[in-house]
């Protein structure tokens, strides 16, 4: 069933990782996420999108757990990328308001989404006359209209919105109003350039969603949830979708956020030599489309299937060289996208500093 995490190995029996009191007791690769830091980039966003004017990604965790730690911080809408995500949640009673920001043309699965409508406000996008048509033969009951604003992916082209929301009316759809993702604009360390192209993005969205009326004008990301801040009563933005804050990576960390690295891969060094040393932690277990992962103080040779290969980085006048790690060292490894990386493990461990705090499950990955 959609709804489930079962997998056509799931008879095999799985390791229970043993009660972990520090980092040093870690089976790795472990997902680590510090509480402070954590606590830290939920309470900056509330502060500066408080309550529906953030819609946060769960994407970029997949945790119920950490969903629920942002609605504690006011946040009660959720955005999704999956119908495992959006069950997930409804069955986790996080279900006050999902949005499926994906076009979804499953009949099953859409199906699966229409039957949790009984206790979860479902809306998901639509921006064809295929996916209004899926929704509508499925039972869905909201949609919102997904405009193309700039990013080569899902969307429909701008001068087509209003038609799309007649056709969705037409077939006993409720249409809440428009969404747009500026997928292109999120990381621009020309921060201006990316107000000017961001806002431009906006009056394109804005134009569409007065065509197709409604209360919902959504969304933005990390990587501008600034701009949008500073300029919602002019965009009409009424949410954003940012996602990537709560946990971070080294592919925001360069646009000078205030928010704070918590997510760190933990691995083991399993082979030294003379110029470097390797580590259990490799493709397998980082999202690498944003580029290589980082190590403080070291630098990154490469990743494999299941290591990691780095070396310690000299000084800055090049005269003195960190020690090369023992066999043995734990190594806390930064990956450069979070979402992917998430999707890769079962659960994370929270911690402060070397002190292991909690294991919780990493259960809204699949589809």
């Amino acid at each position: 069933a959609p709804a489930s995490n079962t997998a056509p190995h799931a008879t095999m029996t799985h390791h229970t990782p043993r009660p972990a009191r520090s980092i040093a007791d870690l089976a790795t690769p472990a997902v680590v996420v510090d509480i402070d830091a954590l606590e830290h980039n939920l309470a900056a966003m509330s502060e500066r999108l408080p309550g529906a004017l953030l819609r946060p990604h769960v994407k970029a965790h997949k945790s119920t757990a950490l969903a629920a730690l942002q609605r504690k911080h006011g946040h009660h809408h959720f955005t999704c990328a999956t119908v495992r995500e959006m069950i997930g949640m409804a069955n986790a009673g996080l279900g006050d308001d999902l949005l499926l920001a994906n076009e979804v043309l499953d009949a099953e699965r859409l199906a699966a989404l229409a039957a949790v409508q009984d206790r979860a406000m479902i809306t998901i996008a639509v921006d064809s006359d295929a996916t209004v048509d899926a929704a509508a033969r499925a039972g869905i009951k909201h949609v919102l209209i997904d405009v193309n604003i700039g990013l080569p992916r899902c969307g429909c082209a701008p001068h087509d919105a209003a038609r799309l929301a007649e056709r969705a009316r037409t077939k006993g759809l409720v249409v809440r109003g428009v969404m747009g993702y500026e997928g292109h604009l999120m990381v621009n360390k020309n921060r201006a350039t990316q107000q000017t192209e961001t806002l431009a993005a906006m009056d394109v969205l804005r134009a569409a969603a007065n065509e197709v009326g409604g209360d919902v004008m959504s969304a933005g990301g990390t990587g501008n949830y600034d701009v949008h801040a500073d300029h919602r009563a002019t965009t009409g933005v009424t949410e954003v979708q940012a996602g990537s804050y709560a946990l971070m990576d080294t592919y925001y960390s360069t646009l000078g956020l205030p928010f704070r690295q918590a997510l760190s891969i933990v691995g083991t060094v399993v082979s030294t030599h003379d110029k470097w040393a390797v580590a259990d932690v490799g493709l397998k277990s980082l999202g690498m489309d944003h580029g290589d992962p980082t190590i403080a103080d070291h630098k990154v040779w490469f990743c494999s299937d299941e290591h990691i290969t780095f070396a310690t980085e000299k000084s800055a006048d090049a005269t003195t060289r960190a020690p090369q790690p023992a066999v043995g060292t734990r190594v806390r490894i930064v990956p450069a996208h979070v979402d992917p990386t998430m999707a890769m493990h079962e659960h994370l461990w929270l911690v402060r500093g070397d002190e292991v705090l909690d294991r919780l499950p990493i259960d809204l990955r699949g589809w």
